[in-house]
């Protein structure tokens, strides 16, 4: 594995390639953790004396410029946090030592996402234009191959930023003889989304509670009706296999035993508890209740090593957010390390009111977390040399 501080930085121009792809309501950051994420790497460089060309993307603006997907705001938040001019826009001169540039953003041009090889590569080398060296430090990006990404490095003297390494550091420790007991709390949406990582984590787990949308799939794969919640029938019998496989396994899989249901999605309407195979036809499940909750958060504190990745409910809704914050508060109190894996869950705890240092870790990669942890090879870390 490259290392960041054996490349040499003094005097050099270099290209860093962060993950800035911050929630933005009405020209306003609404949660700028991934930006704060990639201030030690940034420190770092203009301490050994870099310029700084910085590239990011925003949502996925499929090659078409727009105001609402600028980084202009990023650009701006950037020099409050750092204390210094970030300039903005297209790269015009030379990159001194000590300036900061970030680049609009990336995915406005059709080639840093393009399938076509010899397209990215074309980006890439525009890119490498005018600078002398490459740090890779946008781990929300690294299982994409992009030319910003993938494409890049090769081009020049490369290494991984202080995130990127700290981030595998962690998955690492998730995959490679976990301290037991190893528990896995997963939620979100879709259990499609995490049929992988479940498949890949079963054999390595003692526990895996399971909650959120998905959790429906997984009580109608029980026979339970499941009213108007989300339901993926296409899984059940997938499902079905999983909860044989942990079964066999000597898994403990935790399915809720009380959901939080009301009659519409919608942050105002009536909430009720009932029993997870008790659920109304016509009402939709929104959060687990609280006795699963608590069952979820009792299971948490005993283990040693814990991944969380997904919300137990709807937590953008006050009214249904309670199961989040429950385990979200349990994670806390592992002696162990505790891992929050990125996306919603990130944007969750700290919505909710928790800070970063409250836990063991969060990760600013939800997708590339759960990649990683699928066991696939994620083509910006071969870039930068990790295995």
């Amino acid at each position: 594995m490259s290392d960041l501080a054996s490349l040499p930085i003094s005097g050099k121009r270099t290209f860093l390639r962060c993950d800035l792809n911050v929630p933005i309501k009405k020209g306003e950051i609404t949660d700028d953790g991934r930006i704060r994420a990639s201030l030690p790497t940034i420190n770092f460089l203009l301490q050994g004396g870099a310029g700084i060309v910085i590239g990011a993307h925003l949502g996925r603006p499929k090659g078409v410029a727009s105001a609402e997907l600028s980084l202009a705001p990023i650009a701006k938040r950037l020099s409050e946090l750092l204390g210094r001019v970030v300039t903005f826009g297209p790269l015009t001169g030379a990159i001194s030592a000590g300036e900061v540039h970030l680049l609009e953003n990336l995915r406005f041009n059709n080639a840093e996402t393009s399938k076509d090889a010899q397209e990215r590569k074309g980006f890439a080398q525009e890119l490498a234009q005018g600078v002398d060296n490459y740090v890779g430090d946008g781990f929300g990006a690294v299982h994409r191959k992009h030319a910003s990404v993938f494409d890049l490095p090769e081009l020049l003297p490369h290494a991984p930023g202080l995130l990127v390494s700290a981030e595998v550091e962690v998955l690492r420790k998730l995959t490679q003889s976990p301290a037991k007991p190893y528990g896995v709390l997963l939620g979100g949406s879709k259990v499609s989304d995490k049929l992988a990582v479940i498949s890949n984590l079963l054999d390595k787990v003692d526990v895996m509670a399971i909650g959120g949308g998905m959790v429906f799939t997984f009580l109608a794969a029980l026979g339970h009706e499941v009213g108007k919640s989300l339901l993926e029938v296409e899984m059940i019998d997938t499902v079905k296999e999983l909860i044989a496989k942990a079964n066999n396994l000597g898994v403990e899989l935790l399915l809720p035993t009380d959901i939080l249901v009301a009659d519409a999605f919608a942050a105002d309407s009536p909430a009720k508890v009932v029993a997870a195979d008790q659920i109304p036809v016509e009402k939709i499940g929104l959060d687990i209740g609280p006795e699963s909750a608590a069952k979820f958060a009792a299971a948490i504190e005993g283990c040693q090593t814990v991944f969380w990745n997904g919300p137990m409910g709807v937590f953008e809704f006050p009214r249904f957010a309670e199961g989040t914050r429950v385990v979200a508060q349990a994670l806390t109190k592992v002696a162990g390390i505790s891992v929050v894996g990125g996306g919603d869950s990130a944007a969750a705890v700290r919505a909710l009111g928790f800070n970063n240092e409250d836990f063991g870790y969060i990760s600013t990669g939800g997708g590339a977390s759960l990649e990683y942890l699928e066991g696939k090879e994620l083509p910006g870390l071969t870039a930068l040399d990790i295995k």
